[in-house]
């Protein structure tokens, strides 16, 4: 089992900054890819950005304001989000897949004023 705690999430203007963070713990040795997903009210879920291996894979609605990473030694993943617009407002969900599960954790919500 894996588990994933996000943080980060908030109220910002329009061309402002969040950073969010995904610590995951428990069999983190399984884990082979892990990604940022969004729900906006109304939408389906939307893969933002995942992380394989250090490649690293954008939405087009996302490339070059956002930026996906993660760190090994603090088992943590970071999605750092620059030029934010309101279109982005949403709930992040963390996600880490192994061979045999899709994990989620309970989501943090970004909300961007105009």
């Amino acid at each position: 089992q894996v588990q994933l705690v996000e943080s980060g999430g908030g109220l910002v203007q329009a061309g402002g900054s969040l950073r969010l963070s995904c610590a995951a713990s428990g069999s983190i040795f399984s884990i082979i890819t892990m990604g940022w997903y969004r729900q906006a009210p109304g939408k389906q879920r939307e893969l933002v950005a995942s992380i394989r291996r250090g490649n690293t894979n954008y939405a087009d609605s996302v490339k070059g304001r956002f930026t996906i990473s993660r760190d090994n030694a603090k088992n943590t993943m970071y999605l750092q989000m620059n030029s934010l617009k309101p279109e982005d407002t949403a709930v992040y969900y963390c996600n880490a897949q192994s061979t045999m599960h899709d994990y989620w954790g309970q989501g943090t919500q970004v909300t961007v004023s105009s």
